[in-house]
């Protein structure tokens, strides 16, 4: 009888442990889905966030280009490029286009640091403004006695979207170009 008895107990305990095993119990289920949203809801602004700065790049490089075909340009004709077309702007020669889906390009005169400010302002914002303008500047400014002039750049981004593309962004402080508020230097 023993034998019987101990089949029994061993027969009813792996039953009893098979039955366990059988899924998640409501509450797991619920603690997993909330530990989940949690980790979302903090993902998600960093992921949208980067794609911004994404799209901010595609500023920064044009810009960039911009600044140096104003040095050449300036170099070349005496001269800056400036204006809101594209034809004003082909004259920089670099084959880009002015006009993309994130940004709208221009060039005005800065008198202020006596050179140019190439603009990118957000194309067609949907819904209000999500990417950052940003602002190059070329400046000339005279080296020792003899009446040679130097040509400096600087990249100044706004410190929000909203702030106001303008072509005076940047002021000399000493021999140094630098952005002024509501923009800060990102590159130059």
């Amino acid at each position: 009888m023993k034998a019987d008895l101990k089949f029994k107990f061993l027969q009813h305990v792996s039953q009893k442990k098979q039955d366990q095993d059988q899924g998640f119990t409501l509450i797991e289920l619920l603690v997993v889905i909330i530990i989940i949203g949690i980790l979302a809801a903090i993902a998600l602004p960093s992921f949208l966030n980067q794609a911004n700065k994404a799209k901010q790049s595609e500023a920064r490089q044009t810009l960039g280009a911009m600044n140096k075909a104003q040095q050449a340009y300036l170099l070349e004709n005496n001269k800056f490029v400036t204006g809101t077309s594209a034809a004003d702007l082909q004259a920089l020669g670099i084959g880009v286009p002015f006009k993309t889906s994130n940004y709208t390009y221009s060039a005005a005169t800065n008198a202020g640091v006596k050179g140019v400010s190439n603009l990118a302002e957000q194309a067609n914002p949907p819904s209000g403004k999500v990417l950052k303008p940003h602002v190059g500047i070329v400046a000339t400014k005279e080296v020792g006695t003899t009446g040679d002039t130097s040509s400096l750049t600087v990249l100044c981004e706004g410190k929000t979207a909203q702030t106001a593309v303008t072509a005076d962004a940047a002021q000399f402080q000493g021999d140094d170009l630098q952005c002024k508020d509501p923009f800060v230097r990102v590159g130059g």
